[in-house]
């Protein structure tokens, strides 16, 4: 129903989305991780999640109600190699960095997340691939001080992005509006009708 405070709403979180802050998950299945990245991507204003299935793997399926609806609000592109996402994503101008424990690997802490990002998350039981680590312009861990030098995929990219949000925060980048004219006026049309 359109009133006046669901309009409003709308048009809030759709000025504090950002462009230049984006996820991309690696042969992630399991539709409750896929689901808690995406409302946590809804969360901190991301407006586009990319996906790689390699080649024969499937998207899982997400109903409404593991997702809580964060699939309506995130726009998502697929892909089935790592090679033409990264080149697509480079060719946008974003920085790409993947989650590895790698000695290369530099802390989260140590990341600017203001500037334009991709941080890339892998599937559940292997991580992220060799390919997509050795394409990624850097790779990053999540410190920790525990037993287990893991987290599930789903915290650990809530953890990357809620560090994003707070270096944007900080510096007022949800103040300002990165989508306007035309483009959020078809977007702002189009969620409306959700």
């Amino acid at each position: 129903m359109r009133t006046e405070a669901r309009i409003e709403k709308v048009r809030r979180v759709l000025e504090r989305r950002q462009l230049d802050l984006t996820v991309v998950l690696e042969n992630v299945h399991d539709p409750h991780n896929v689901s808690a990245v995406l409302r946590t991507c809804d969360s901190v204003g991301i407006y586009k999640v990319y996906l790689i299935y390699h080649s024969g793997q499937k998207f899982p399926d997400l109903s409404k109600r593991s997702s809580a609806s964060a699939v309506k609000w995130v726009k998502l592109q697929f892909f089935d190699n790592v090679e033409e996402c990264y080149n697509l994503l480079r060719g946008e101008g974003f920085k790409i960095y993947s989650t590895a424990l790698t000695k290369e690997a530099v802390s989260l802490y140590s990341l600017d997340l203001t500037q334009k990002v991709a941080l890339v998350f892998g599937n559940e039981h292997t991580g992220v691939s060799e390919l997509a680590v050795s394409l990624a312009d850097g790779n990053f861990r999540i410190p920790q001080v525990g037993m287990v030098e893991s987290l599930n995929i789903s915290v650990a990219c809530a953890v990357s992005l809620y560090e994003a949000f707070r270096q944007r925060n900080s510096k007022g980048m949800y103040d300002k509006p990165q989508i306007t004219g035309q483009m959020f006026e078809e977007i702002f049309q189009k969620w409306l009708q959700k």
